[in-house]
């Protein structure tokens, strides 16, 4: 059985089987367009938001519509990148039409591993926050959910201690803090601690004990749910960063195949002599 023969034109050179200046071509490209695409995002997303709670699109959509454009401006920008490198690829003659094809795809790829240390040094110096964010995004919840709560409960304790003509003394308002603090990190109040808070309480508010536990006891409820809504608020950004993380690898392993189809479409088209003018015919 005879198998047909595809015809190629050879192109004599003394150029090694890697031609750099057409990788390092569409690399370029492929970060340039990051980078606009990529603005462009961040500008349109900022048009969406707003500072008043119940105003412009949720914080959930546009998450959603981020990772869409993120995932879109990846494959594109790797695409045009690979398909740049294609058409500047000069042959070597010594091979035949599914090597030529393979070593197009292999430049395709190479732009997209190129590209990505390019986007990696863009990343640490700054213009592109992708990568540290995804890193450290529960750091930073759990750092802010740290403080939000050191802030109530200080604010709790100083609310204990409010009588009708008095404030509390300092040192009582510490020694409340401290102890609820405690409890509400432990996730629970012991029995001494609460009569405890209770009997400081009526020393310093002139309140009676019944008045005084059930102050104490509202406070401390108050403090467990907002404990509680912290984790939930933590683990949910931790679950983010993990989606983020496995998208934008995912994201990375369909734009090195675009890259190397894209590549491909490329040196077809080189080798066919077809310009850009008669894409649209």
């Amino acid at each position: 059985m005879e198998y047909a023969k595809k015809t190629v034109s050879v192109v004599d050179s003394d150029l090694r089987h890697v031609d750099w200046p057409a990788i390092l071509a569409g690399a370029f490209l492929a970060t340039a367009l990051t980078i606009v695409l990529m603005s462009f995002g961040a500008a349109f997303g900022l048009s969406m938001a707003s500072p008043l709670s119940g105003d412009g699109v949720s914080l959930r959509w546009i998450t959603i519509a981020g990772g869409i454009w993120m995932i879109w401006t990846a494959v594109s920008s790797f695409a045009a990148g690979g398909y740049l490198t294609g058409r500047l690829r000069r042959r070597l003659g010594d091979a035949n039409a599914d090597e030529i094809e393979a070593r197009d795809g292999a430049h395709g790829v190479v732009v997209w591993a190129v590209g990505a240390i390019f986007g990696a040094f863009l990343a640490i110096s700054g213009i592109t926050g992708t990568l540290s964010a995804v890193g450290s995004g529960a750091a930073s919840a759990l750092e802010a959910a740290d403080t939000q709560l050191a802030e109530a409960t200080s604010y709790t304790s100083a609310e204990l201690l409010r009588g009708d003509a008095t404030q509390g003394s300092a040192e009582a308002k510490s020694e409340v803090a401290a102890i609820l603090a405690k409890g509400i990190a432990a996730g629970e109040v012991s029995d001494a601690d609460r009569q405890y808070l209770t009997n400081v309480v009526v020393a310093e508010t002139q309140l009676d004990p019944a008045t005084a536990e059930t102050r104490v006891d509202t406070a401390i409820n108050d403090g467990l749910v907002a404990r509680a809504k912290t984790i939930e608020a933590v683990d949910q950004t931790r679950i983010a960063g993990m989606i983020a993380a496995f998208a934008l690898a995912a994201t990375m392993l369909v734009s090195a195949a675009a890259a190397y189809f894209a590549a491909v479409t490329g040196g077809a088209h080189r080798d066919a002599n077809r310009g850009f003018r008669s894409y649209g015919r």
